[in-house]
């Protein structure tokens, strides 16, 4: 059963401005410690491909604290909700800390989708109560 959907678009060029200003600070913000590894690489090859990463993730985090009803507040902490892939490219969400035990003791599966495509990012999250 589905309790709850969040959705969230995000201009790749505002994140753009922030790293621009805020530097690594503004990713270590946003970031958890895997994602964070991730970021770095990818902004080593190619500095778009690191803005457009982070800004994919940003826009994941805010589509689950919509879905989930509880904003950008405890127990949702930016880096304890991390969105990572699978060897085949499919992303999930990997939640640590008070934030994990708080779905789990929900009985909670998260899904999540996430694109870009030129000046946009957007995600897409579906909770569902385990059956």
């Amino acid at each position: 059963m589905i309790v709850g959907i969040g959705t969230d678009v995000c201009d790749v060029r505002r994140i753009a401005r922030t790293v621009e200003r805020r530097g690594e600070r503004f990713a270590a913000r946003v970031l958890g410690a895997n994602e964070l590894l991730v970021w770095r690489a990818r902004s080593a090859r190619s500095q778009e491909r690191g803005i457009r990463y982070l800004a994919t993730r940003f826009s994941a985090k805010e589509a689950f604290s919509k879905a989930v009803g509880l904003g950008i507040r405890m127990p949702m902490a930016w880096s304890r909700c991390e969105i990572l892939n699978h060897p085949s490219g499919q992303p999930y969400i990997q939640l640590n800390g008070d934030l994990a035990q708080w779905v789990q003791s929900k009985g909670w599966d998260v899904h999540v989708s996430v694109t870009d495509e030129s000046d946009y990012a957007a995600s897409f999250v579906v909770v569902e109560r385990k059956h």
